[in-house]
C-alpha cells in the first residue's frame, strides 16, 4: 500500500499570470461548485463519508486525537486547505500542499479490524480521501441546484485530478470521469466498514462539543445540527444503511428539498458573510483577468 507519491510541480515553471489564476482559475467548474453555498454541506459529507474507511478512518482517530474534544480547530484547517489548494495562488497552494505532507508523512499506525500497517500518506489512502471529496462536493452542488451539465460534472471530476496529485496520488489511478469515479466506489464497497471509530467521528460531527453559555444563549447548536444532518442525509443510501440508519428514497426527496431551500437561503446574503476571505481573495486578484 505505501508506494509512489507524486513529486511537487516546480514553481519555476509556472509564469506570473499562472501562478495567479491558481491551479483551477475563475474559468473552472471547480470554482463554480467550491465558491457555491453548497460546499459546506457537502464537505461534512465528505468527512462522514471518509470515515467508513476503517483504514483511513484509524488514522484520524490515532492521529487526531484532539478532533472529538475540539472537532472545530480540525473542520477549519480542512476548510481552509481546500479553499487555499482551489482559490489561492500556486505558490500559496503549493506551500500548504507541502506542509499538510509533511505531516502526513510523519503519521501512521496498524488498523485492528485489518491487521494492515499503513502510513496516513499511503497512495490509495489519499485516493479515498480525495474520491469521497469530489463525490461529495460534486452531488451536493447538483443536487442543490447548481446548473452543472453531465459534460461539466465530467470536467470537475477531471480537474480534480491535480488536487490529488498534489497531494500525493498517482496520476494514474485517479478517476476522471464520473462514471469512472462511481465505478471505483463500486469496487471499493466491500472493504468499507461503519467501525466503532467512524460512528463516533460522525456523532462528534452531528453533536460536537459547545461551550454551555454558547449552547444556551446563541443558536449555534440547532443551527449546526441542522448542517450536520443534512450532510448525513445527503449520504448515498448505503452509506446511510452502514451507519444503521434510514436508505429510504423519501430521505433523499427530502434531504434534496432541505439542501435547495439553504442553499437559496445564504444565496441571499451579501458575499461577504457567505465567502469566506481566502475563496473573496481568489476572485479578487483574478478579477481583472475575467473582465479583460
Amino acid at each position: 500500500m505505501t508506494g509512489y507519491r507524486t513529486p511537487l510541480p516546480d514553481p519555476a515553471g509556472w509564469t506570473a499570470e499562472e501562478d495567479s489564476r491558481g491551479f483551477f482559475g475563475p474559468d473552472s467548474v471547480t470554482w463554480r461548485i467550491h465558491a457555491d453555498p453548497s460546499y459546506s454541506a457537502g464537505g461534512l459529507r465528505a468527512l462522514m463519508l471518509q470515515a467508513l474507511h476503517p483504514v483511513a478512518m484509524d488514522g484520524v482517530a490515532r492521529n487526531s486525537a484532539a478532533f472529538r474534544d475540539e472537532p472545530w480547530q480540525r473542520l477549519i484547517r480542512t476548510g481552509q486547505y481546500v479553499e487555499t489548494l482551489t482559490f489561492g495562488t500556486r505558490t500559496e497552494a503549493r506551500r500548504t500542499v507541502a506542509r499538510v505532507r509533511g505531516l502526513h508523512h510523519q503519521l501512521g499506525g496498524v488498523e485492528e479490524s485489518t491487521g494492515r500497517a499503513y502510513r496516513v500518506d499511503d497512495p490509495d489512502l489519499l485516493l479515498w480521501v480525495h474520491n469521497c471529496e469530489v463525490d461529495s462536493l460534486l452531488s451536493t452542488a447538483r443536487r442543490a441546484g447548481v446548473p452543472l451539465t453531465d459534460a461539466d460534472a465530467d470536467r470537475y471530476v477531471a480537474e480534480q485530478v491535480v488536487a490529488a496529485t498534489l497531494v500525493g496520488v498517482p496520476e494514474d489511478t485517479v478517476p476522471r470521469t464520473v462514471a469512472a469515479l462511481d465505478a471505483w466506489f463500486a469496487e471499493m464497497r466491500p472493504s468499507l466498514a461503519a467501525t466503532a471509530a467512524a460512528r463516533d467521528a460522525v456523532r462528534t460531527l452531528l453533536l460536537p462539543p459547545m461551550p454551555t453559555w454558547v449552547q444556551l444563549l446563541t443558536p449555534a447548536r440547532p443551527a449546526w445540527g441542522g448542517l450536520a444532518g443534512l450532510g448525513f442525509a445527503l449520504l448515498p443510501v448505503w452509506a446511510r444503511q452502514m451507519f444503521s440508519m434510514p436508505g429510504l428514497g423519501l430521505t433523499d426527496a427530502a434531504a434534496t428539498g432541505a439542501l435547495r431551500a439553504f442553499r437559496q437561503g445564504l444565496l441571499a446574503l451579501p458575499v461577504r458573510m457567505r465567502q469566506s476571505p481566502i475563496v473573496r481573495a481568489g476572485f479578487d486578484r483574478t478579477a481583472p483577468a475575467v473582465s479583460a
